[in-house]
């Protein structure tokens, strides 16, 4: 049994690492208050080869696996969780299902500049009234002659209005069931709805979408008709282990933030830290830490084996992304007055963090897949 990474993990880890402290962090808070997506760093994660990881030479990607993918996504959200989410979604929801689902002429037209982040692609799966609920999928879309007509809305789309966004991969009813369509954007009559005012994740691009009698010709269908459910929830689970990933990067974060503080700042005569009340918080805080990464790189690694992960990535990310929420609850209180003052990145990293319990599935989805791996007969 081998609980370490490959030295060539290693090494790339600390590329990755130098890249986020050099090109990252020193702007992040810059972008989070102006709610700035940067064009420009994403274009040099793409010159990093970051969005072609887990992709074939062929494509322009780096014949990677997908623990590098999940590493690169740690170490990005150790230091900014928008971005973090940007690279997250950008290879597992945006190029992800062009390579798995599309044809050679559709992998050929549109994987290229998605696996060298020249563009980014977006997923249309969730919906005013779909959420969780996927299945559920109001937007429909019928043929006619050689082209099909969408007509819907999505909500919380990722990287769907950005000004390098090139496709979004839509969800919609048809007669053989959830199909999938690749909908270029500035395709007439579809609209990216005004960003919204969110919680966290202010650098990270989130619009809702209207289908309005759109039309896309016969061979931007993705997969097989009918197959569009199916093939988006396998989707789900690589990109559940790329959440987990970041939690794991914003609670690993904190973690090191609160012990650098709780050593130097000094209150009834010494460090902070010497108080239990503070340090058991951290050693509490140290062993979530220890398990998420644990769960998350066994997630990865069973994905790399080509053995199911369903279940590790619905364990992994139920773990994570509860454990970061806990981490920036915990860290902030180390901090005291100061970690609720915004130019504090703790405060950032606070209200990003929710984010991660809800996107990819919720806390509650995680557990009832958790139950129905274990055999019980949920409804």
């Amino acid at each position: 049994m081998d609980f370490d990474l490959s030295p060539e993990h290693d090494a790339f880890r600390k590329v990755v690492r130098d890249f986020a402290e050099s090109e990252i962090a020193p702007h992040a808070a810059r972008w989070d208050e102006e709610h700035l997506f940067p064009v420009d760093v994403v274009g040099a994660m793409g010159d990093l080869g970051l969005f072609g990881l887990v992709f074939p030479a062929e494509w322009g990607g780096g014949d990677g696996d997908f623990a590098s993918l999940c590493i690169a996504i740690e170490e990005i959200g150790r230091v900014d969780q928008s971005i973090g989410i940007t690279l997250s979604a950008g290879v597992g929801l945006g190029a992800n299902p062009i390579f798995r689902f599309g044809t050679q002429d559709q992998k050929q037209r549109w994987l290229p500049d998605l696996v060298t982040g020249k563009a980014l692609g977006a997923f249309g799966l969730t919906e005013p009234d779909a959420g969780s609920d996927a299945g559920a999928t109001r937007t429909r879309a019928r043929s006619e002659g050689e082209n099909w007509v969408i007509d819907g809305a999505k909500a919380f789309i990722t990287n769907s209005g950005t000004p390098i966004t090139s496709l979004i991969t839509v969800t919609a009813r048809t007669e053989d069931g959830i199909s999938c369509f690749v909908v270029e954007a500035g395709t007439p009559g579809l609209t990216v709805e005004p960003p919204y005012r969110k919680l966290g994740w202010h650098a990270s691009d989130t619009h809702g979408l209207v289908l309005d009698n759109c039309v896309v010709p016969d061979h931007h269908l993705l997969g097989a008709p009918g197959s569009g459910f199916r093939n988006f929830l396998s989707i789900l689970d690589d990109g559940r282990v790329a959440i987990s990933a970041l939690a794991l990067g914003c609670a690993r974060a904190c973690l090191e933030s609160a012990v650098a503080y709780a050593k130097e700042r000094t209150a009834f005569g010494g460090p902070i830290g010497r108080n239990q009340a503070i340090a058991f918080a951290l050693a509490d805080v140290a062993v979530a830490v220890e398990n998420a990464a644990n769960l998350t790189y066994k997630a990865a690694w069973l994905k790399d084996q080509g053995r199911s992960f369903t279940q590790a990535a619905a364990i992994a990310k139920l773990y994570s992304t509860e454990a970061a929420v806990a981490a920036t609850r915990v860290a902030t209180q180390v901090f005291g007055g100061s970690g609720f003052i915004e130019e504090n990145p703790i405060a950032r990293f606070y209200r990003d963090a929710k984010i991660l319990e809800i996107g990819e599935g919720t806390s509650e989805i995680q557990r009832l897949v958790i139950a129905r791996g274990l055999g019980l007969p949920v409804s």
